[in-house]
Formats: structure tokens, sequence, C-alpha cells
């Protein structure tokens, strides 16, 4: 079978002839590795021969991110400002929110050497924060989703893989305003003025999800944010409040145009799979061993297996850190556990990838075990 093959199989519940392997971002990602900006990591010397493993070696599953367009003259532009400035090997990204009397911002850094951007200050603080943000019009969250990047990425990936459009939840963008402390308390204490928020990006959000999955149908997508709703940072009940209720919709919509929802959950998801299930979803990933999750692969395979093609569950520290005889037997334990029995489909794939300028060789190491294992599984 073809890469393409193979992965749609599992999607569409149809036998396949070996387990699916993915390098999640390597490959995923659109990376130009010629590229000679400096805060482009994969431009490294030591990163070629990963790339290269992933695009010949890998069912490749191209992430492309569902953007949104805001042209000159929106009415986000009236409340908002950003601002990029650098200070040594940093880049610092500054947006402004005036509203309501309140000045409030947010600022983002990215790092030279590092592929990832922290949020070193969120733009909302305080409840009073919320308040000012819940006051802004409803044509502020308006946009147009740029349909651009889908035009030719299925032609440009042929039978190697897959596309796969991305997107947040109502619940990530809400979590992602606040710090992770604040986040908690005001979801779990103030559960009306919380529904509010989720409302309002919800609506613009679900509109734009229905746009593109009639435009671009019958794609895997990915759905994040739904962790924030796990524990131990909130109690399962609250998953359903505010991921069900919000992000069930976005799942019924992709399946309307034929699409497969896969629902990306990092950490403790043994108790809100169940959820997974009844919204409908395809697929999730990364299923995170213990002890950064809290269920083998083997139990969600034999309870879920039938309902879900599992993606993961091998650690990227463990690609990182791990010599690699002993990183042999993690991913022949995880190819065993995520095959054993009747399912619809596991694909081999790390919970992340590498964020740093170089690749080292154990890593490298690591890499090939998953890709070689993999193929051999199904000889």
């Amino acid at each position: 079978m073809t890469s393409r093959e193979r992965l749609m199989a599992m999607l569409e519940r149809r036998p396949v002839d070996r387990p699916g392997v993915n390098f999640y971002e390597i490959g995923g990602f659109n990376i130009d590795p010629t590229d000679p900006d400096p805060f482009n990591i994969y431009n490294h010397p030591s990163w070629q021969p990963l790339l290269q493993l992933a695009e010949e070696q890998t069912d490749l599953i191209r992430m492309r991110p569902v953007r949104w367009v805001r042209p000159d003259g929106h009415p986000w532009h009236e409340f908002f400002t950003r601002e990029v400035t650098f200070e040594g090997d940093a880049r610092f990204t500054r947006t402004t929110l005036r509203i309501a009397g309140r000045t409030m911002t947010q600022t983002d850094r990215r790092d030279k050497g590092l592929d990832t951007t922290w949020m070193v200050e969120h733009l909302l603080k305080d409840l009073d924060d919320l308040k000012a943000y819940l006051q802004l019009p409803d044509e502020v969250f308006d946009a147009e989703p740029d349909l651009s990047p889908f035009a030719s990425a299925d032609e440009e990936v042929g039978e190697r893989g897959i596309i796969m459009l991305d997107t947040e939840d109502p619940l990530c963008v809400a979590a992602q305003l606040f710090s992770m402390d604040t986040f908690t308390l005001i979801a779990y204490t103030e559960g009306a003025l919380f529904h509010e928020l989720l409302e309002k990006i919800a609506r613009p959000l679900h509109a734009r999800t229905e746009t593109v999955a009639r435009e671009v149908p019958g794609h895997l997508w990915r759905i994040y944010g739904p962790e924030y709703a796990t524990e131990p940072y909130l109690p399962t009940p609250l998953f359903e409040e505010y991921v069900v209720r919000y992000t069930k919709p976005m799942l019924d919509a992709i399946k309307r145009y034929g699409g497969y929802p896969r629902v990306h959950c990092h950490g403790r998801i043994k108790h809100v799979l169940p959820h997974f299930v009844a919204m409908g979803a395809d697929a999730t990933d990364p299923i995170e061993p213990p002890p950064q999750g809290d269920v083998h692969l083997a139990n969600v395979r034999r309870e879920f297996g039938k309902d879900l093609v599992l993606f993961g569950n091998i650690e990227v520290s463990d690609i990182e850190n791990l010599e690699p005889r002993d990183f042999e037997k993690v991913v022949t334990q995880a190819l065993r556990d995520g095959t054993h029995g009747e399912g619809r489909g596991f694909v081999l794939m790390p919970t992340s990838c590498p964020y740093g300028r170089e690749i080292s060789a154990r890593t490298m190491a690591n890499y090939e075990t998953m890709a070689r294992l993999t193929r051999e599984w199904g000889g």
C-alpha cells in the first residue's frame, strides 16, 4: 500500500498492510531547510538527514493550519495593536488591547535557537480584564478563512501521505488568554462568565470550521485544546461543559462533509476518552504513556480501538534521551500494544518533536529505529 492508501484505509475502517509511522511535526510542518532566517532551526546541517528520513520513510501527514484573514479596516484593528521588537537573540511580539477604559498587553518570546514560542505575559490578568474583554463587539472575532494553503496541498504530497487541517477549539482560545493558574481558577469558580467567553469565541469559530470543511472536504483534521479541561487542571464534569458543548459542533461539521476529526490531547485522558468517542472523533493523539499520561496504549486499543485510529505513543523525551537499544524496546512494545487484537488502526508517532537547533546522533538513531521497526512489523 502507498502511505496515502494506508492512512485513508485506517480512517475509512478498511484493512491495512502494517501500522503507520509518522514523525508528527517533522514532515508535517511546512519547513524550508534552505531558508537562512536565523530563527529557522531547520537549516542546521544536523537536521537534514532527519528531514530526509521523514520524507522518504514515513507516512507523511502534512499539517496545514486553518488561518483567518483580517483585512485592513477590520474591526480587530480598532482595539488591538501589535509590535515586534528584537533583544539579542530573542524576538518579542507585543499585543495591546484597549477596551472599556483598560489597557491589556500580551508578550510572546521566540529565541533563535529554539522552534517554540513562549507566552511570557498573558493578555487577561484577572476577572476585571475578562469582563472588559467580553465587551468587545462580536464583529471583532469575525474573519474569513484562508483557503489558499489547501489548493495544491494534496497534489504536492501525492501518494506519500495525506493532508491534515489543523485548528484550535474554543477552549484553547479561551484558556490561552490567561496564565494557567488564572485560567483554572476562573474556569472552576466563574462558570457563567467563562461560558460567556466560550460562546463569544465559539460562534465565529464554528462558522469558519463549517466553511473550511465544506470547501476542503474529506480530509483528516486535528483539533487541539481539550487537554485544558482534563485532570489535574479541571475535574472531568467540566470537560463535558467546556469541551463537549463547544467542540462537538466542530466535529459534526467536519464529518458532515466527509472529514475525519482527530482530537489532540496530552496528559491524562483516561476519563475523557469516552467523550472523544461520543463526540464522534475518528482518531486521537498522542496517547502519552504513564507517568506523563494515565492510561496504557494496550488498554486504549482494547477499549476504544474499534472506534478510534490511535496515534502515539512515543515520548519525544525518550527519543532524545534513551540509548538506542533501550529505545528499540519502547518502540517494539508500542507497536505490539497498538496493533494487538481488533482495532481500526495504529500510527506510531511521537508526542512532539525536538525544538533545538541541533539533532544529536542518538536522536537520529532513534528516529531511524521508529521507521525501520514499523516497516518490518508488516513483514
